[in-house]
């Protein structure tokens, strides 16, 4: 007797789409976020007006001076002197680390050379390092860009290489098991493979960026933002210190956050909207 196979074959179903749930119309994670922003900064105000030192202004206070940066143009003027070796040297970090790294994980006798010196670099204290930069470079844009490269690229250079180095075994077997080309195997499987992690390293490179520009602009030469740190702490005016030293935290924080949801986006799909 002739059955009908469509007819006795199990459907599949798709799963259930998990709804997320929300608190007043909001997703959980974006509430509570905002919930612990609204709670530093309540807190903020609170130890402003107890107040824990004379050098700590209330968070209404801080956000006045930052209203009076920014309609005068100092903030603008400002943040455009600190993001030029910012921008300079983060650029030769990503380009100088992931090419460094992707050829340390590749090739045996460079990781030998090189992991050593990128990994005392990684561990050295280069708040210490940088005023010997002024004895090289100056007190120029040049000292700057390099601090910025001194905290930037071993970040980016050790994150690229063991991205690498931890690439699927299983993955590279199957190319090579098709008979797939060194070249081949490098650029179709070990690079993508690895991206994630070489793109994470990117986030926090940059991050690290900011801490080398800020430590560049105070130990090195008052301009930028470290300029209106350093000059509204010289007369206290602290409620304008914290203002500067708030702008660059936001600033900061608002670029890593956009590279992590490119990250997502581009190399983690599977974490998007969790």
């Amino acid at each position: 007797m002739v059955t009908n196979a469509s007819a006795e074959s199990p459907v599949v179903q798709s799963p259930p789409v998990r709804k997320k749930e929300t608190i007043l119309g909001i997703y959980y994670l974006t509430f509570y976020r905002a919930l612990s922003v609204i709670a530093v900064f309540a807190l903020w105000e609170i130890g402003g007006r107890i107040p824990i030192s004379p050098a700590f202004p209330t968070f209404l206070a801080t956000m006045a001076a930052l209203f009076e940066f920014i309609v005068d143009g100092r903030l603008f003027a400002a943040f455009l002197e600190t993001i030029k070796p910012l921008a300079i040297g983060v650029g030769i970090s990503a380009v100088f680390g992931v090419t460094l790294g992707v050829s340390m994980g590749l090739n045996r006798l460079s990781r030998w050379f090189w992991e050593p010196i990128w990994v005392v670099l990684q561990a050295s204290p280069v708040a210490a390092l940088i005023p010997l930069v002024t004895y090289v470079y100056g007190i120029g844009i040049t000292a700057k860009t390099v601090a910025v490269i001194m905290l930037a690229a071993p970040i980016i250079v050790l994150n690229s290489y063991k991205a690498v180095r931890h690439a699927s075994p299983s993955l590279i077997q199957m190319c090579r098991s098709f008979q797939g080309t060194r070249f081949q195997e490098i650029m179709l499987v070990i690079v993508p493979n690895a991206a994630p992690v070489i793109f994470a390293g990117l986030r926090l490179g940059v991050a690290a960026g900011f801490i080398g520009v800020i430590l560049a602009e105070l130990l090195i030469t008052p301009t930028g933002i470290g300029d209106l740190i350093s000059y509204h702490r010289s007369v206290a005016e602290y409620n304008y210190m914290y203002a500067a030293v708030f702008t660059v935290i936001l600033f900061s924080a608002l670029m890593v956050g956009l590279l992590e949801k490119a990250e997502v986006k581009y190399f983690r799909p599977e974490k998007e909207g969790s």
